[in-house]
């Protein structure tokens, strides 16, 4: 940035030929800068090598935003006998989640529990997929503590998420 010669100004000068042009000093937005905006808050579904007393295995259900993890819970998804089974064209099967990119519905009553709908954006026959309270997972995403849905809902609504990453096994 200068006056057309090459030359950078500083501060105090860049500061001067803003007052002097009548515009208000105010951090960044005097030198026509605006912060960068923050990325938007992302869930992501990832398979672990661990597993749950049960026996199923724990899937980590993360929100992250940008390179920050903003919260993390022990999901499960899938009948622990269906881990390895059709994810994508066999409805009904207990399998986990297909690997893919899903927009995130509002968190919403669903009798005593919450739901969170879950929209594939690929081609899929799986349909009626969601988060919600529950144990073992058939098919969607289960979160077997209800206290930890009730949070996820809340960071859902107060950062306005609205996709979900499920990575592949």
């Amino acid at each position: 940035m200068g006056s057309g010669s090459g030359r950078r100004l500083g501060p105090a000068a860049l500061r001067s030929a803003a007052l002097s042009s009548g515009l208000l000093v105010l951090g960044f937005l005097a030198l026509g800068w605006s912060a960068p905006a923050a990325p938007a808050a992302e869930l992501q579904l990832r398979p672990s090598a661990q597993r749950f007393a049960s026996g199923d295995p724990i899937w980590w259900l993360e929100l992250r935003q940008g390179d920050h993890r903003l919260g993390r819970w022990a999901a499960a998804t899938g009948l622990k006998a269906s881990q390895v089974a059709d994810r994508r064209w066999t409805p009904g099967n207990g399998a986990p989640l297909p690997p893919g990119v899903y927009r995130v519905g509002r968190p919403e009553p669903w009798g005593r529990d919450l739901w969170i709908d879950l929209a594939p954006l690929f081609r899929t026959s799986r349909s009626g997929l969601g988060i919600h309270n529950c144990f073992p997972g058939v098919g969607c995403i289960c979160l077997p503590k209800k206290p930890e849905l009730e949070q996820l809902a809340a960071l859902i609504r107060r950062y306005g998420v609205n996709r979900l990453e499920v990575l592949a096994r």
